[in-house]
């Protein structure tokens, strides 16, 4: 079963006295910081969105200080995902003390570099990040692939949270039936992560976002279509990101990615920007290839060597350094296990120009099975808006339906709300760049009672029992 280990308890104590490896060079010391860095004999980029093993030779932290690269916990048979808490002195790690282990979420204190096992699950717990408030976000293998999962950090906090829906104790994140693997924790507090295009069905790697309570489900961006993965928030507010073969980067004026202009290689992606503004990545001239770790100046026309290490991969490095803490999102669900949707104006959408007019909105559901279960109809206004109350936690989609009864558009993917969620979107899928027109929807006119589907996705599920 998923738990924190008892008390958050056992520390292990390793020497200091470690032996260097690899081959740093002096690039490392125009760094200005120590790197944590993952070294692995074989990386598989995007494995995690496939459900599989992104390191499946094992994997070990290194620690690059002064330029010497050393073990950071030599007595374990796996580690990787360092994640540096935001004062610089601990780290959060995924790792594995015997080979035969799954991976359980740990913490290391820099200074005496004891250990302790933060989180422990029956499966595979990776990629942990600090939240604030005292909390952290990770990746647990499920059934159905990996999913947001959050819980304490195991340090006390001085308040009581804000809601018990974003604390304290364990809340899964993500409702899909599909992959979901963290990124990063945006400044804002939200969580990016990276899933499949469509969400919770499609194979496309994708960037989407989601508040710490898990609600607030969405594209970064609507302009999809090319895989882009390896997100991480910069000091100036855009997100960079990879491509593989290139770089891009979210930022807040374009409703639209943004071409970097970087040299000529392959990327891994999580990018770690240092003090004076210039760039670790990890980069490799082939597919063949391992991932050595460079610095690269924005706008110069070659990147430097920080660290090599013969026949291994180094991704995801990572600054030992104190960095700004999040903003702590303050949960606003209910005690429901239902939620409340508002569409302004269905007709709306990127798409493209709504042919037909669309007088109701089907809801679905999924079943266990992965098969889509048609939860029932609502009325659609003649201004494009509808209401409907669907269950929490669990993965909807919408299609628009004529007057006969046929599609006009649907959605192909997936996404949730939390139980308790109310939200309203301006139209199907038309980015966050439009503004709702300033006016009282139809529906609310006719009624303020949503459209209940609850109960009819209950009867669809359990086939009537």
């Amino acid at each position: 079963m998923r738990g924190r280990a008892s008390a958050f308890g056992i520390a292990i104590s390793f020497t200091l006295l470690l032996a260097p490896c690899g081959f740093a060079s002096d690039a490392a010391a125009r760094v200005g910081a120590d790197v944590i860095v993952t070294a692995a004999p074989v990386y598989v980029p995007l494995a995690e969105l496939r459900g599989q093993e992104r390191f499946p030779k094992g994997a070990q932290l290194l620690l690059l200080h002064e330029g010497h690269a050393e073990p950071l916990v030599p007595g374990f048979a796996a580690s990787a995902d360092a994640n540096v808490y935001f004062d610089g002195r601990l780290v959060l790690f995924a790792g594995k003390q015997l080979t035969s282990d799954p991976w359980q979420i740990w913490e290391l204190k820099l200074k005496d570099r004891s250990v302790r096992k933060v989180v422990a699950t029956a499966t595979d717990a990776e990629r942990p990040l600090y939240l604030p408030a005292g909390r952290m976000v990770y990746a647990v293998r499920t059934t159905h692939g990996f999913r947001l999962d959050s819980t304490e950090d195991g340090h006390p906090l001085p308040y009581t949270p804000l809601n018990p829906t974003a604390g304290p104790g364990e809340l899964a994140l993500s409702y899909t039936q599909a992959n979901a693997f963290p990124a990063d924790v945006l400044k804002d507090g939200r969580v990016l992560f990276e899933a499949g295009y469509p969400l919770g069905s499609g194979t496309t790697p994708e960037l989407y976002l989601v508040y710490a309570d898990g609600s607030g489900v969405e594209s970064y961006r609507c302009d999809h279509g090319r895989a882009r993965w390896g997100g991480v928030q910069l000091s100036s507010g855009d997100v960079a990101f990879t491509h593989g073969v290139s770089l891009a980067r979210f930022t807040s004026p374009l409703a639209h990615e943004e071409r970097i202009a970087a040299p000529a290689a392959q990327y891994a992606g999580a990018i770690a920007e240092t003090a004076s503004g210039d760039w670790l990545l990890s980069t490799r001239a082939s597919a063949n290839g391992p991932y050595v770790l460079k610095l690269w100046k924005p706008g110069a026309a070659a990147m430097e060597t920080v660290l090599a290490k013969n026949g291994e991969s180094l991704v995801e490095p990572v600054l030992v350094a104190p960095r700004t803490t999040p903003k702590r999102h303050p949960s606003g669900l209910h005690p429901w296990d239902y939620a409340n949707l508002l569409a302004l104006d269905a007709r709306l959408s990127r798409d493209g120009v709504l042919h037909g007019t669309p007088v109701a909105v089907r809801v679905e559901t999924q079943d266990a099975a992965h098969h889509a279960v048609v939860m029932g109809t609502a009325p659609v206004e003649k201004d494009g808006s509808f209401f409907v109350q669907v269950p929490g936690d669990t993965p909807i989609r919408f299609a628009l339906l004529d007057a006969k009864g046929a599609v006009l558009r649907q959605e192909h993917g997936w996404f949730w709300s939390r139980g308790g969620e109310q939200r309203i979107c301006v139209g199907c899928h038309t980015g966050p760049e439009r503004a709702a027109e300033n006016r009282v929807p139809a529906v609310l006119l006719r009624t303020t009672t949503p459209a209940d589907m609850t109960h009819a996705a209950q009867h669809a599920l359990t086939g009537g029992r």
